[in-house]
Protein backbone atom coordinates (compact mmCIF):
# COMPACT_ATOMS: atom_id res chain seq x y z
CA UNK A 1 0.00 0.00 0.00
CA UNK A 2 1.46 3.38 -0.98
CA UNK A 3 2.24 6.07 1.59
CA UNK A 4 -0.35 8.37 -0.01
CA UNK A 5 -3.09 5.80 0.48
CA UNK A 6 -1.90 5.19 4.08
CA UNK A 7 -2.06 8.94 4.73
CA UNK A 8 -5.59 9.12 3.34
CA UNK A 9 -6.78 6.20 5.49
CA UNK A 10 -5.03 7.52 8.62
CA UNK A 11 -6.50 11.00 8.27
CA UNK A 12 -9.90 9.63 7.28
CA UNK A 13 -9.88 7.75 10.59
CA UNK A 14 -8.71 10.87 12.45
CA UNK A 15 -11.43 12.96 10.80
CA UNK A 16 -14.07 10.35 11.58
CA UNK A 17 -13.29 10.04 15.28
CA UNK A 18 -12.38 13.62 16.17
CA UNK A 19 -15.00 15.81 17.74
CA UNK A 20 -14.37 19.50 18.12
CA UNK A 21 -11.78 20.05 15.39
CA UNK A 22 -8.94 22.51 15.85
CA UNK A 23 -7.01 21.92 19.04
CA UNK A 24 -9.13 18.90 19.90
CA UNK A 25 -7.77 16.99 16.89
CA UNK A 26 -4.08 17.58 17.67
CA UNK A 27 -3.69 14.65 20.10
CA UNK A 28 -5.29 12.30 17.56
CA UNK A 29 -2.96 13.42 14.77
CA UNK A 30 0.06 13.20 17.06
CA UNK A 31 -0.86 9.71 18.20
CA UNK A 32 -1.23 8.53 14.61
CA UNK A 33 1.76 10.16 12.88
CA UNK A 34 4.30 10.35 15.73
CA UNK A 35 3.57 7.47 18.07
CA UNK A 36 1.90 4.74 16.01
CA UNK A 37 3.51 5.10 12.59
CA UNK A 38 6.63 7.11 13.46
CA UNK A 39 6.30 9.08 10.22
CA UNK A 40 7.59 12.25 11.89
CA UNK A 41 9.33 13.16 15.16
CA UNK A 42 7.78 15.01 18.10
CA UNK A 43 9.96 18.02 17.27
CA UNK A 44 8.76 18.06 13.66
CA UNK A 45 5.16 17.72 14.84
CA UNK A 46 5.57 20.67 17.20
CA UNK A 47 7.01 22.73 14.33
CA UNK A 48 4.07 21.74 12.12
CA UNK A 49 1.58 22.79 14.82
CA UNK A 50 3.35 26.15 15.13
CA UNK A 51 3.25 26.74 11.38
CA UNK A 52 -0.36 25.56 11.20
CA UNK A 53 -1.40 28.10 13.81
CA UNK A 54 0.26 30.94 11.93
CA UNK A 55 -1.19 30.17 8.51
CA UNK A 56 -4.73 31.13 7.53
CA UNK A 57 -7.35 28.41 7.71
CA UNK A 58 -8.59 25.80 10.15
CA UNK A 59 -5.90 24.31 12.40
CA UNK A 60 -6.88 20.69 11.73
CA UNK A 61 -6.81 21.17 7.96
CA UNK A 62 -3.51 23.06 8.04
CA UNK A 63 -1.92 20.44 10.29
CA UNK A 64 -3.15 17.60 8.07
CA UNK A 65 -1.85 19.36 4.98
CA UNK A 66 1.60 20.04 6.44
CA UNK A 67 1.95 16.51 7.84
CA UNK A 68 0.91 15.05 4.49
CA UNK A 69 3.37 17.32 2.68
CA UNK A 70 6.23 16.20 4.94
CA UNK A 71 5.45 12.52 4.50
CA UNK A 72 4.18 12.20 0.92
CA UNK A 73 4.79 15.47 -0.91
CA UNK A 74 1.96 17.21 -2.75
CA UNK A 75 0.01 13.98 -3.23
CA UNK A 76 0.39 13.24 0.48
CA UNK A 77 -0.83 16.72 1.40
CA UNK A 78 -3.93 16.29 -0.77
CA UNK A 79 -4.61 12.80 0.59
CA UNK A 80 -4.24 13.86 4.24
CA UNK A 81 -6.34 16.99 3.79
CA UNK A 82 -9.16 15.23 1.94
CA UNK A 83 -9.07 12.36 4.41
CA UNK A 84 -9.27 14.76 7.35
CA UNK A 85 -12.27 16.75 6.08
CA UNK A 86 -14.26 14.15 4.12
CA UNK A 87 -15.97 12.49 7.09
CA UNK A 88 -16.67 15.85 8.71
CA UNK A 89 -18.40 17.14 5.60
CA UNK A 90 -20.51 14.01 5.19
CA UNK A 91 -21.39 13.83 8.90
CA UNK A 92 -22.19 17.58 9.02
CA UNK A 93 -24.60 17.26 6.13
CA UNK A 94 -26.32 14.31 7.79
CA UNK A 95 -26.46 16.04 11.18
CA UNK A 96 -27.85 19.20 9.63
CA UNK A 97 -30.75 17.23 8.23
CA UNK A 98 -31.21 15.37 11.54
CA UNK A 99 -31.23 18.56 13.64
CA UNK A 100 -33.64 20.27 11.28
CA UNK A 101 -36.01 17.40 11.90
CA UNK A 102 -35.45 17.14 15.70
CA UNK A 103 -34.94 20.80 16.68
CA UNK A 104 -37.16 20.71 19.73
CA UNK A 105 -35.97 17.43 21.28
CA UNK A 106 -34.59 17.73 24.83
CA UNK A 107 -32.61 14.52 24.32
CA UNK A 108 -30.80 15.92 21.32
CA UNK A 109 -29.88 19.06 23.28
CA UNK A 110 -28.46 16.93 26.12
CA UNK A 111 -26.33 14.92 23.68
CA UNK A 112 -24.95 18.19 22.31
CA UNK A 113 -24.06 19.32 25.83
CA UNK A 114 -22.14 16.07 26.35
CA UNK A 115 -20.24 16.59 23.09
CA UNK A 116 -19.30 20.12 24.15
CA UNK A 117 -17.80 18.74 27.37
CA UNK A 118 -15.81 16.10 25.48
CA UNK A 119 -14.50 18.76 23.09
CA UNK A 120 -13.37 20.92 26.00
CA UNK A 121 -11.47 17.98 27.47
CA UNK A 122 -9.72 17.33 24.17
CA UNK A 123 -8.77 21.01 23.82
CA UNK A 124 -7.31 21.04 27.35
CA UNK A 125 -5.36 17.87 26.52
CA UNK A 126 -3.96 19.49 23.36
CA UNK A 127 -2.97 22.63 25.29
CA UNK A 128 -1.23 20.52 27.92
CA UNK A 129 0.63 18.57 25.21
CA UNK A 130 1.82 21.78 23.53
CA UNK A 131 2.99 23.23 26.86
CA UNK A 132 4.91 20.04 27.72
CA UNK A 133 6.55 19.96 24.29
CA UNK A 134 7.52 23.63 24.53
CA UNK A 135 8.85 23.56 28.08
CA UNK A 136 10.25 20.01 28.33
CA UNK A 137 10.82 18.97 24.70
CA UNK A 138 8.68 15.87 25.27
CA UNK A 139 5.12 14.91 26.12
CA UNK A 140 6.45 13.00 29.11
CA UNK A 141 8.71 15.06 31.37
CA UNK A 142 9.14 12.04 33.63
CA UNK A 143 9.78 12.48 37.32
CA UNK A 144 12.13 15.45 36.83
CA UNK A 145 9.77 18.40 36.58
CA UNK A 146 12.69 20.73 37.33
CA UNK A 147 14.20 20.07 33.87
CA UNK A 148 12.07 22.81 32.37
CA UNK A 149 13.52 24.77 29.44
CA UNK A 150 14.06 28.08 31.21
CA UNK A 151 14.53 30.00 27.94
CA UNK A 152 11.16 28.81 26.64
CA UNK A 153 9.56 29.60 29.99
CA UNK A 154 11.08 33.09 29.98
CA UNK A 155 9.88 33.80 26.42
CA UNK A 156 6.41 32.53 27.36
CA UNK A 157 6.30 34.63 30.53
CA UNK A 158 7.48 37.82 28.84
CA UNK A 159 5.08 37.42 25.91
CA UNK A 160 2.17 36.65 28.24
CA UNK A 161 2.99 39.76 30.29
CA UNK A 162 3.28 41.93 27.16
CA UNK A 163 0.02 40.56 25.77
CA UNK A 164 -1.91 41.17 29.00
CA UNK A 165 -0.31 44.51 29.86
CA UNK A 166 -0.46 46.28 26.49
CA UNK A 167 -3.12 44.22 24.64
CA UNK A 168 -0.84 43.81 21.61
CA UNK A 169 -2.22 41.92 18.61
CA UNK A 170 -1.50 38.17 19.04
CA UNK A 171 0.03 38.02 15.56
CA UNK A 172 2.69 40.50 16.65
CA UNK A 173 3.28 38.41 19.77
CA UNK A 174 3.76 35.31 17.57
CA UNK A 175 6.21 37.15 15.31
CA UNK A 176 8.22 38.42 18.29
CA UNK A 177 8.19 34.94 19.83
CA UNK A 178 9.35 33.43 16.53
CA UNK A 179 12.23 35.92 16.33
CA UNK A 180 13.16 35.17 19.96
CA UNK A 181 13.08 31.45 19.17
CA UNK A 182 15.30 32.02 16.15
CA UNK A 183 17.77 34.00 18.26
CA UNK A 184 17.89 31.55 21.18
CA UNK A 185 17.47 28.26 19.33
CA UNK A 186 18.43 29.11 15.72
Amino acid sequence: MSVVWKLFIAFLRIGLFSIGGGYAIIPSIQEQVVEKTGWISEKMFTDIITISQMTPGPLAVNTSTFVGLQIGGIAGALAATIGCVLCGVIISLGLYRFFQTHRQSAYVLEVLNGLKSASLGLIISAAFTIILLALYGSRDPGADLTAVNMTALLIFGVMLFVLRRWKINPIIIMVISGIAGLIFYG
